[in-house]
């Protein structure tokens, strides 16, 4: 149903933004065909790994041989390959870009890594927290005097790694529709961590951003841009940065009778102006803030847990979460007004589709069944 459907995806099984981006795709209405390692045929489908919803699974050993003219059979029929692994790894097991576009020359290959296939860090380990190290991304998120705190793994991983690569299979498979060609992406989490902080990039261009962490517009330094601890230990977000937004604050807190309140943007005076609000949002309850504020232009929000966000009335309307199997999850993203996506099946087991897949490339079940035999596949 979703405007992918008939693209057709072969993801070597991997961790983190690899699957993030299968799982966009999948989404988004394309088959995907995981290849799993032999070891792992046996265990149970872990329905809770929402990343790896939508896949079929086949289990392969990539080292016989006849595991390797496996994968490449199925890549001939494929529009793009996704692997994750360090620079010349697929090289080595016989599913390099050379050797797979040589046997496709339509396919996509994409290849998602923390620092890229090139640059003096290409070959060593990292995850998330040094990608955006390098970038000059975590240097920017924290408290004032406090260190760098990493923004969970969404920045990296997730946003500048897999969704940076579903980027590019979706660009370039508009490209090889016109020019009948295939080519290789080379999607890497410092180049996308430091994409997505241009517009910052470009605010400390004007000499406007300083390098302190937490004393700027957009990193909690600005006491209309933050959030606050209510009486019930829970937390509120404001973001009343436009002047008209910031006199909706000012009057819902009371904070217009203070005559001798500084300007929004003398920064010398954010401190405390913040120690005030700090006092008031702590005298009232998250839910009596809400009664206040929430539906207001203040740019105003509570701070929701995820079982909070699942209930709330906003995300209940537009069904941003879904549950299947027993799972709640965040729902396909973003929203079609024709080839709407829908939610795609939980997770398999590693191997659960392997006759099928065989099956369906041509072999005779006597071939799948030699194949078996030889531990090609399992």
């Amino acid at each position: 149903m979703g405007p992918l459907s008939g693209v057709k995806v072969i993801e070597l099984q991997g961790i983190g933004p690899g699957p993030f981006c299968g799982m966009m795709l999948a989404d988004m209405g394309a088959e995907i065909i995981r290849i799993d390692r032999a070891g792992s045929v046996g265990q149970d489908a872990n329905v809770t790994d929402i990343l790896a919803r939508g896949r079929k699974s086949i289990g392969v050993d990539l080292k016989n041989a006849d595991g390797v003219e496996t994968v490449l059979r199925l890549i001939e029929q494929a529009d793009v390959l996704i692997e994750g692994f360090r620079p010349g790894v697929t090289e080595r097991l016989g599913v390099g870009p050379d050797v797979c576009l040589a046997r496709n020359p339509r396919l996509i290959y994409g290849r998602m890594t923390g620092w890229g296939q090139t640059g003096s860090m290409a070959s060593v380990a990292g995850h998330d927290i040094n990608y955006i190290s390098l970038s000059g991304t975590l240097h920017a998120i924290g408290n004032k005097d406090g260190n760098p705190v990493p923004p969970l793994n969404l920045v990296g991983d997730f946003g500048g790694g897999g969704m940076l690569l579903a980027f590019g299979i979706a660009a370039a498979l508009f490209e090889t529709a016109n020019s009948g060609r295939g080519q290789v992406i080379d999607a890497a989490m410092t180049d996308g961590s430091a994409l997505l902080m241009n517009a910052v990039f470009g605010i400390m261009n004007t000499g406007r951003w300083s390098e302190a962490r937490g004393t700027n517009l957009l990193d909690g330094g600005a006491h209309f841009y933050g959030t606050y601890a209510t009486s019930d230990g829970k937390h509120v977000s404001i973001g009343s940065i436009e002047p008209q937004f910031y006199a909706l604050l000012l009057e819902k807190t009371g904070l217009d009778t203070d005559a001798d309140l500084p300007k929004q943007m003398s920064r010398a005076d954010w401190p405390a102006v913040r120690a005030k609000l700090e006092g008031i949002f702590a005298s009232k309850t998250r839910d009596e803030w809400d009664e206040i504020m929430l539906g207001t232009d203040i740019c105003y929000a509570p701070v929701l847990n995820f079982e909070e966000a699942m209930a709330n009335p906003h995300n209940q309307a537009r069904q941003t979460f879904k549950e299947n199997s027993g799972v709640k999850q965040a729902a396909p993203a973003p929203r079609f007004s024709r080839t709407e996506p829908q939610l795609p099946d939980v997770a398999v087991a590693p191997g659960a589709n392997t006759d099928e897949i065989l099956l369906s490339l041509g072999l005779s079940t006597a071939e799948v069944e030699s194949l078996k035999a030889a531990g090609a596949v399992v």
